[in-house]
């Protein structure tokens, strides 16, 4: 896809785009794994020149540079070694599959990742699927429902637009990609004729961000941010009718589900008109992010004279910004998460070791820091399991 130019609206092309958030040198992946503190500490940096539209509400980053990437099965995004995220995927499987009898359909996904939701989704609709990524793993995929399932280790392209899915499903794979107007015709090219076919977008909640002041979910991968609002506009504008728009997993995610045909013929839906509201948002976000980056300087100092051996749990994007943004390096060494596939990797601009929950039954922190909230209760269980005896709170 061709590349857009930096000061117009990527969603809407207005030229419209205030900067709220700035930020230098942050690592251009949060994911991407690496295999020494030293390859981490020389790890590629780009900037942050997060603004938003004022026309349509679209959220990106300007200074973002799509050469600086490089996606390949190093890439390490999955969550599905958490019970609390299977849970939520298995939720979402069942409730896409009895809203729209996946059984006898063809079912699509563009970013499959490592083909987990697409993997279960046939598992539970018994019906046959296609999955595009260039980080897929086939030796990671052992259900038998892979066997109705083709895997593309690439990138969609308009080379795949005659595909034609019945279903068509795009998670936490969006706001990877800069030309979001232009994407979403392509999308829309892939269902030409098929006014039936469904499309279900997954991603992650720009409000929640932005009122949170949650910069931790702010990164250089993410080079584009939605509300529901600008999520449902940017749909209609490319020739989509929203059926259904929520969100999901406490509110961090956002999600749509729509079908081609004339915007004009479909309801507006709760949720779209939500442009005022952004904008505040963004105001409030821009007034309050160097108390946001004061106090959590201040917590985290605070734990380390009080406490002792801090270590943070997730060492996925978050724990990438929360540590480079704040400047973090010796207040703690370690961070741990559950994926096998990362122990013994480093966090790309810090250098700090990645880690398995057992190593703390031998290093004995006394504190915890857990990157995401939604985690609390299932980083609890573990640390009572293992006989660990720390304070644990989430950011």
């Amino acid at each position: 896809m061709q590349a857009m130019g930096s000061d117009s609206c990527h969603a809407c092309g207005a030229n419209d785009v205030d900067v709220f958030y700035e930020v230098d040198s942050v690592p251009v992946h949060s994911c991407l794994m690496v295999k020494s503190r030293e390859e981490a500490l020389a790890f590629p940096t780009g900037d942050l020149r997060v603004g938003v539209c004022r026309s349509c509400g679209f959220i990106q980053n300007n200074a973002f540079d799509p050469d600086l990437l490089s996606y390949s099965p190093d890439y390490e995004e999955t969550q599905s070694f958490s019970p609390t995220f299977r849970t939520f995927q298995t939720e979402l499987c069942e409730a896409q599959n009895k809203k729209y009898a996946l059984g006898d359909k063809l079912a699509l996904e563009i970013g499959c990742g490592k083909g987990e939701f697409l993997t279960q989704l046939c598992e539970i609709s018994g019906g046959r699927g296609i999955g595009i990524d260039p980080g897929y793993r086939p030796e990671r995929n052992s259900s038998p429902a892979a066997e109705r399932i083709e895997f593309i280790v690439d990138f969609y392209s308009e080379k795949y637009t005659h595909l034609q899915p019945d279903y068509l499903a795009c998670r936490h794979t969006l706001e990877h990609i800069q030309p979001v107007e232009q994407f979403m015709r392509m999308v829309r090219g892939t269902l030409e004729g098929r006014p039936d076919a469904i499309v279900f977008f997954e991603l992650p909640g720009g409000e929640r961000v932005l009122r949170d002041t949650a910069f931790w979910d702010i990164y250089y991968e993410h080079c584009t941010y939605f509300t529901l609002g600008s999520m449902a506009r940017l749909f209609r504008r490319t020739g989509f009718q929203p059926i259904d728009l929520y969100t999901g997993y406490d509110d961090q995610y956002i999600l749509i589900e729509a079908r081609p045909g004339d915007p004009a013929a479909a309801p507006m839906l709760d949720g779209e008109d939500d442009l005022e509201r952004t904008l505040a948002d963004v105001d409030g976000f821009r007034a309050r992010i160097q108390e946001k980056f004061a106090t959590l300087r201040s917590d985290l100092a605070a734990a380390c004279a009080n406490d002792g051996k801090v270590v943070l749990w997730g060492s996925g994007s978050k724990a990438v910004s929360y540590l480079n943004t704040l400047g973090i390096q010796d207040e703690l060494q370690y961070v741990v998460d559950i994926n096998p596939n990362k122990f013994g990797k480093f966090l790309a601009g810090t250098g700090h070791e990645i880690v398995a929950p057992e190593f703390l039954r031998e290093y004995k922190p006394d504190a915890v820091i857990v990157m995401n909230s939604i985690y609390l209760d299932e980083i609890r269980g573990d640390c009572e399991r293992m006989g660990v005896d720390a304070r644990i709170w989430g950011i």
